[in-house]
């Protein structure tokens, strides 16, 4: 199975990670992890079964931030959500995961 991001995640990455480093350091938004898959996107790493499932986590999670008050000002949530890739990402993730675990109860 093919876990190689697409060109539409690695754009969103691209956004975030830009925004995140022209916003001041009260305003920048990404953990640690969130910070390494922006870049993993970025640069079309192929990813692991193990870190798919941890992106659809992460988008359940964090639906909500789409209607954060800094969201049109591309603020902390903005930037987190596309660095894992944005909507595209999310309906990636949703894709793959339902992949994986069809395999899963294929063996």
């Amino acid at each position: 199975m093919d876990l190689t991001p697409t060109e539409e995640m690695a754009d969103a990455a691209r956004r975030a990670l830009e925004a995140r480093a022209e916003a001041p350091p009260s305003r920048r938004g990404m953990t640690p992890v969130g910070l390494a898959r922006a870049r993993d996107l970025l640069n079309g790493r192929a990813l692991s079964p193990e870190t798919v499932r941890r992106m659809k986590a992460y988008f359940d999670r964090h639906q909500g931030d789409k209607q954060g008050a800094t969201w049109g000002d591309r603020g902390p949530g903005w930037q987190a959500w596309h660095g894992w890739g944005g909507d595209a990402g999310r309906a990636w993730a949703e894709r793959k995961v339902a992949e994986l675990d069809r395999a899963a109860e294929r063996e």
